[in-house]
């Protein structure tokens, strides 16, 4: 069974996409921000993260940088709301520049969502 850790610090959107991954059979476990994913990342082996780029304590792409030297095989899917820190810099852009193999920006099309998981793990 393939594992996914899932980062997202809206309730509501990570139970939704959490809801959606189980029910398509993947192992899904969940973190509010990047500190907790790191930690889950130290305890155990993931063939996908969803992460968030805009969170609280550590933010997505601090987080993506740090879990690819614990695993630089782990593929990556960045999503976000859009919320920008600079002007006319995109977060989403620097994600997939980091390695994120897709980056989708919210509300997320959960098949598309779906179909990209299955094409990469």
């Amino acid at each position: 069974m393939k594992r996914i850790l899932l980062v997202e610090d809206e309730e509501m959107v990570a139970q939704a996409l959490a809801e959606l991954l189980s029910d398509e059979g993947y192992l899904v476990d969940q973190a509010a921000n990047g500190v907790v994913a790191l930690q889950n990342f130290q305890k155990n082996t993931y063939d996908l993260l969803i992460i968030d780029l805009f969170m609280p304590e550590k933010d997505g792409i601090a987080t993506i940088m740090e879990v690819q030297k614990l695993n630089a095989q782990v593929k990556v899917i960045a999503i976000s709301g859009g919320g920008t820190l600079l002007k006319n810099f995109d977060y989403l852009e620097y994600a997939h520049a980091l390695g994120a193999i897709a980056c989708f920006r919210k509300p997320v099309d959960a098949n598309i969502l779906l179909k990209t998981v299955a094409e990469y793990i």
